[in-house]
């Protein structure tokens, strides 16, 4: 394995059991938030995007040399202007199976993961992807859990994390129930340092709540 991931990377490492390598009880719909958010925020924190209050905008249309966040990233300079950050990741978000599979290809071929392929009652396809290297996932963990629960100042990105995790359910697996209540305040500090964190939160809770 070479190279930092990138947050939809971490995120999606996230969203799977170390060892099964099957989908963590999250709900479908926040995953897929969490995805689309997660690459905003890699765009936004490479300077290709930049928001107000009101409207998320390109600021430089510039590929980045990623086949996945450069589709997204043509995908915001062909779309209609003015539109904000939650409209962005409620429309992003409707492509996130596409995204997902690609991400999953990548870290296999990076060696973060192993594809492993069976058929169940001898017909239906089960693939799943455990963790072949456990080391990214376990400094992502911990660089957050550091954040959250002993006051390390956050860099924009962690913040970013964080409020992605704290939006989408994801920070169950980050912290227990006892130290997620023991936390509350700090974990509303951190994830409010950012908009895009605010838009996240506000977007996937009206869905979740709204059920699609």
């Amino acid at each position: 394995m070479s190279a930092t991931l990138s947050i939809p990377e971490e995120v999606l490492l996230l969203t799977l059991d170390d060892e099964t390598g099957r989908p963590l009880g999250v709900p479908a719909q926040a995953v897929a938030l969490a995805l689309a958010g997660a690459a905003l925020m890699e765009l936004a924190l490479a300077g290709r995007l930049d928001s107000d209050l009101d409207r998320m905008f390109l600021a430089d249309p510039r590929p980045m040399g990623d086949a996945l966040l450069d589709g997204v990233l043509a995908q915001i300079a062909a779309g209609p202007e003015g539109q904000d950050t939650r409209w962005w990741m409620g429309r992003l978000a409707g492509g996130a199976a596409a995204m997902r599979q690609v991400l999953l290809e990548r870290l296999v071929g990076r060696g973060v993961l192993r594809r492993a392929e069976k058929r169940r009652f001898g017909f239906i396809p089960d693939r799943r992807y455990p963790k072949a290297d456990g080391t990214a996932m376990n400094a992502t963990r911990a660089r957050l859990r550091a954040v959250l629960l002993e006051g390390e100042m956050p860099e924009a990105r962690d913040s970013l994390m964080a409020g992605l995790c704290a939006a989408t359910g994801l920070i169950a697996l980050l912290l227990s129930e006892i130290e997620a209540e023991g936390a509350a305040a700090r974990i509303a500090a951190v994830t409010g340092l950012e908009e895009m964190s605010r838009a996240l939160l506000a977007e996937t809770r009206d869905r979740l709540a709204a059920g699609h």
